[in-house]
């Protein structure tokens, strides 16, 4: 038998009781560690919930790594490359590889009754993955496009259809600007669907067409492109999967990620991480200040019995681990309660959306949750490691307590 498991136990069931001086204290030193548990959930749920969620939104619409002419021109209209490569399609073949489409981009005018607006229509063929606008769309229908015939029909976005006044089924124009002294091009699409990603930086940029418009547009080839994007399998082998492609493409190609294409948006998402770092570093602070106190409590209402412990011969390490394993006991109760209300909160705001977010700002209507269950026993395993650690401390005043003082403590 364990003797100060023991001996803590009694402490436990004598708790139970009323009356007790340390009673409101470890009361409160309990909530103190459900409460942090809670914050440092909700912390990293939401924070991972809303990296992940607006990542996933810039990835889908421009992949993960993009293939482009390695020239200086950044703009919406670059230099074609040639679709037919030694690396198309058969890159896909390569571990952690999942898709590779070609796309292309060019600046126009849209015209309606109800005014003009400068936008980017994206090209792409019959090979573009649309899984991430088929969970965007908010009406109509994904066009299909072949390698033969085109096809007129295009995707706006909802800011775009309501800023126009367009809805599914409409019609309308697009006027493209040609190297002078050529004059403007024309082009009539019908909208075939609506998509609303929360990103104001592509929903207020792009329509989605067919790549063979673009083709027409700029008198190229049914060989030439403005580029391709690669899909990958793990966004935490973006950088390792981009060099890969870099050295398998030809020189006069560059290979570029999402990341480095967007760093303003991928910078602010890795302030989060700062964010929570924080979070997490002061809310076990407080739960363990406040477990200290809890111990010193329990220390000073026990005096007496710890007097009587020495007096028949217990040594101080003994003592001290009994009033370390009481305060585990009540750690363990602040992490259930902390755990209990914190996957919680995490399931109702993961299935009902209560807490709503300005679109404007985060890029996302409602707060994201991310449930991962090494972050649930991290956030367990630092906790407790961290507050019964600093418990040591306090225990050190048990050696300091002179037997004969502390029986006639009162």
């Amino acid at each position: 038998m364990n003797f100060e498991l023991f001996i803590a136990k009694r402490i436990i069931s004598s708790k139970k009781g009323k009356g007790t001086i340390s009673g409101p204290i470890i009361r409160l030193a309990i909530s103190a560690i459900a409460l942090g548990l809670i914050i440092m959930f909700i912390a990293i749920t939401t924070g991972t919930g809303l990296q992940q969620k607006i990542r996933n939104k810039v990835i889908g619409f421009a992949g993960h790594i993009q293939i482009i002419n390695l020239d200086a021109n950044q703009s919406f209209e670059p230099k074609p490359i040639n679709k037919t490569q030694d690396f198309y399609p058969s890159i896909t073949q390569t571990e952690g590889i999942k898709h590779i489409q070609p796309y292309a981009t060019k600046v126009g005018i849209v015209q309606t009754p109800s005014g003009n607006e400068g936008l980017v229509l994206k090209g792409v063929d019959k090979t573009y993955n649309w899984d991430f606008f088929n969970n965007a769309l908010v009406e109509g229908t994904i066009p299909t496009y072949s390698d033969s015939a085109r096809n007129d029909s295009i995707l706006i976005s909802k800011k775009v259809a309501n800023n126009l006044k367009l809805k599914v089924n409409d019609q309308l124009q697009m006027l493209f600007i040609q190297p002078n002294p050529k004059p403007p091009k024309r082009r009539r699409f019908y909208i075939s669907g609506i998509y609303e990603t929360g990103l104001e930086e592509f929903d207020e940029t792009f329509l989605i067409g067919h790549l063979k418009h673009i083709q027409l547009l700029n008198k190229w080839t049914d060989d030439q492109i403005g580029g391709f994007e690669v899909i990958i399998d793990d966004y935490d082998r973006m950088t390792e999967l981009s060099n890969f492609i870099l050295e398998e493409i030809p020189y006069d190609l560059h290979s570029v990620s999402v990341r480095q294409k967007y760093p303003q948006i991928f910078e602010w998402l890795d302030l989060f991480d700062i964010n929570i770092l924080i979070i997490l570093i002061i809310m076990v602070a407080v739960a363990s200040v406040n477990m200290i106190t809890a111990l010193l409590v329990l220390i000073l209402e026990r005096t007496q019995m710890i007097g009587i412990m020495k007096a028949l011969g217990t040594s101080n390490i003994s003592i001290r681990k009994v009033f370390i394993y009481n305060a585990i006991y009540l750690i363990g109760l602040g992490l259930f309660w902390g755990n209990l209300i914190g996957v919680g909160f995490a399931f109702l705001q993961e299935n009902y959306g209560i807490i709503k977010l300005p679109a404007e700002n985060y890029y996302v209507s409602e707060v994201p949750i991310n449930i991962n269950g090494w972050h649930i026993l991290f956030l367990n395993l630092g906790t407790l490691l961290i507050t019964s650690v600093m418990l040591i401390i306090p225990s050190l005043l048990i050696t300091r307590i002179s037997p004969i003082k502390a029986i006639r403590f009162d």
